[in-house]
């Protein structure tokens, strides 16, 4: 294990920690006031399809923006989590058209578009647990969101790459490495952090 992977999964296990000392009414207010500073960005406002993702357990909650999106008339991707851990996509067809699948996550119950889908979206909001001052994320470690960075950076696209986080999660530094891309905004519940190349 290099250097730089045993720094991320200490400041991982750290950040989850924290996460686990949000009570539910810290949560329900963090989600509402997260949907309201994404939903004015210009990324969001002007975007005819987002590729966002369901957050579960505690990380920052993204329903409220996505079912906002959609009442915009957004077309809004969901991920479905394949066996190799990459992402497939689906069409955002409100809440009673989600279903239960592997590891507690929640994925759209519509016909899969393929793992190139993405690629089309004007923005692509990216989970995480921290993000630092030159806009590099740190994700939770399973790679599906590198592969999707990478697949979107080889079609030669350049949708905005928006990552969600609680406040404290934008820190001084997180540990890259070559494969990282850097994004170019981070909201919080309190506002939003822009990064510049």
């Amino acid at each position: 294990m290099s250097d730089q992977t045993s720094e991320k999964s200490l400041l991982r296990r750290s950040l989850l920690d924290a996460r686990k000392q949000l009570s539910d009414d810290e949560l329900c207010a963090s989600a509402q006031a997260l949907a309201g500073q994404a939903l004015a960005l210009p990324e969001l406002a002007r975007a005819g399809m987002v590729a966002a993702y369901v957050s579960v357990g505690r990380e920052p909650g993204t329903r409220t923006l996505i079912d906002a999106l959609r009442a915009r008339g957004v077309r809004v991707l969901l991920p479905v989590l394949l066996a190799d851990n990459d992402l497939d996509w689906a069409a955002y067809d409100g809440p009673g058209h989600l279903v239960r699948a592997g590891r507690g996550l929640l994925e759209p119950d519509g016909p899969r578009l393929g793992p190139d889908a993405v690629t089309a979206a004007d923005t692509v909001l990216l989970p995480g647990l921290a993000v630092d001052s030159r806009g590099m994320r740190l994700g939770r470690g399973g790679g599906s969101y590198d592969r999707v960075l990478a697949r979107i950076e080889a079609c030669g696209n350049a949708p905005a790459l928006v990552v969600l986080l609680y406040a404290d999660e934008v820190v001084a530094r997180v540990p890259e490495e070559p494969h990282d891309h850097p994004v170019q905004a981070v909201v919080t519940p309190y506002g939003v952090t822009r990064f510049t190349a």
